[in-house]
């Protein structure tokens, strides 16, 4: 099967898998009894915006989506973060967008900060045959998604005393429907985890971590063919990633077949 030619239509599909599988995310933590987070996942005409109260990183108070017919939203955006006093950042992707928005982020006040990998491949067909020292693992019990969030935790420079929180606010994860998350071992020991999102015939990696003594041993690696793999028994034609641009995940990605669809802009308000 040969990886297919980037065009609009499946650029418009690329982007909203990213959409579909962080909207679930975001879900899973609003549902959480009385949404103590204080979650608002907001439409603004067709762009998405999500906001949590007591996580301040831009993952998680990002707009997602925006094209040029969302030009005119601009400001109900900016009036959303402003009154709860939150930075925030606009993903902007090649998807129907030209000068009109770009001078529209501009002339209220945004500017570009940065840039994001979005790559997509093929599902793996075969099982990848793993180092000797490294184990993979599929999180689909409470008692396991306990090391899950440990590892998270380590992987993520936090000390355990805040595990209970990476629990809180993943655990909503285990056994959601288009799901899978996983850990990796070396020699036994926990060392990196991952997680998918599958939706329709499209899966997205989603979260990729490894404790930094583990790291460069290929836990990543294998995490990666695990979910390519796990894609291809779930039926999909393709699995979409993002990575911070020339990052060690976005080789990791290349190496193991995907190919990059675009380097997203950021663009962030002005302060």
């Amino acid at each position: 099967m040969k990886l297919p030619v980037l065009n609009q239509g499946l650029a418009e599909q690329i982007q909203q898998s990213e959409i579909d599988y962080l909207t679930s995310r975001i879900n899973s933590i609003r549902e959480r009894e009385g949404n103590p987070e204080g979650v608002e996942i907001v439409r603004f005409g067709h762009t998405t915006g999500f906001y949590i109260r007591t996580m301040p990183w831009s993952l998680f108070n990002s707009v997602k989506g925006i094209s040029d017919q969302d030009v005119d939203k601009l400001e109900e955006i900016i009036r959303f973060y402003t009154a709860k006093d939150r930075a925030f950042q606009i993903d902007v992707d090649p998807v129907h967008c030209s000068s009109k928005l770009f001078k529209g982020l501009a002339d209220h006040g945004l500017y570009q900060s940065g840039f994001h990998a979005v790559l997509y491949g093929l599902p793996r067909q075969a099982p990848s045959e793993l180092p000797s020292k490294i184990t993979i693992v599929e999180i689909d019990n409470v008692n396991s998604f306990d090391t899950y969030a440990e590892i998270h935790c380590l992987a993520s420079g936090m000390a355990l005393s805040d595990k209970i929180h990476f629990v809180n606010n993943n655990i909503g994860l285990l056994n959601r429907p288009g799901w899978k998350l996983f850990a990796g071992y070396w020699e036994g020991l926990p060392a990196g985890v991952a997680a998918m999102h599958i939706n329709g015939d499209i899966a997205s990696c989603t979260l990729a971590a490894t404790i930094p003594e583990y790291r460069n041993r290929g836990i990543q690696t294998a995490l990666l063919h695990k979910r390519m793999h796990e894609a291809h028994l779930a039926g999909c034609r393709l699995i979409t990633a993002q990575a911070g641009f020339g990052s060690t995940s976005q080789n990791n990605m290349e190496r193991a077949g995907f190919q990059l669809a675009w380097t997203r802009a950021v663009w962030t308000a002005r302060l």
